[in-house]
């Protein structure tokens, strides 16, 4: 395939690799030596292939140190990188899970695709796949879709004008059950990111810090169907 430039996919099994930073990272963590050594480099590009094995070999060495990088880098200079593969191989199959992955890309069942998107933060990666080419890498000709709100994501999606959309995590549950729309069972493939919500008051309540306060108040949430809506009226309810 195609070279791919990496940055977060460093060898998991190097002492010397900061899995929290880029392997090009500048911060001043690594550059002072705290995050990843400054004499050790990381392959400068992958292609698709290594680098779906490196995500995989990553998400298993992470999960046994229980996403702990620090104590990751610390085993790995006692025990050394590779007597570690070797033992993580005699009781977990890295090799099958890699074969079984590679072996289940084949080629698209559809090749023109409407992508759905709501301009904020957490769009970035569909929004920026496409002028850096990873759809068209992987053989998709992807129509990037500026989308007004989630229920305009949601009706667009339940009508098919819409391949896939970005939408708030309850949304799918939600379109599956038929819970403010028709129900049509919806499969969300990727989580994006999670918790970043908080609750922001006007500025002309800058006083009122104690929840038990805000009786009375009227908070806007993005979307009924949103952890937003859900995590706050928990919240007030408490007090």
């Amino acid at each position: 395939g195609n070279p791919m430039t990496i940055k977060s996919l460093g060898n998991p099994f190097s002492e010397k690799t900061d899995l929290r930073h880029g392997a090009d990272c500048g911060c001043d963590s690594c550059l002072s030596g705290h995050g990843h050594d400054k004499g050790h480099v990381e392959p400068a590009s992958m292609n698709s292939e290594q680098m779906l094995e490196r995500a995989i070999e990553s998400a298993v060495v992470r999960s046994v140190f229980g996403q702990n990088d620090l104590n990751r880098r610390s085993f790995m200079g006692m025990m050394g990188g590779g007597a570690f593969a070797a033992a993580l191989a005699s009781v977990f199959p890295m090799d099958k899970a890699k074969a079984a992955l590679l072996d289940e890309l084949g080629t698209p069942e559809k090749t023109d695709l409407n992508i759905g998107f709501v301009p904020i933060t957490c769009a970035t990666p569909i929004i920026m796949a496409q002028p850096m080419g990873f759809y068209e890498r992987y053989g998709l000709n992807a129509q990037v879709i500026k989308t007004a709100g989630w229920a305009v994501a949601r009706d667009k999606s339940l009508s098919g004008e819409y391949d896939a959309s970005h939408m708030l995590t309850p949304m799918p549950l939600a379109m599956t059950l038929g819970a403010g729309s028709v129900a049509e069972p919806y499969i969300m493939p990727a989580v994006e990111n999670i918790n970043g919500q908080a609750i922001v008051l006007s500025n002309e309540h800058l006083d009122k810090r104690d929840p038990a306060q805000w009786k009375g108040f009227t908070f806007g949430v993005p979307f009924e169907y949103s952890m937003h809506n859900f995590l706050l009226r928990y919240y007030v309810a408490e007090f």
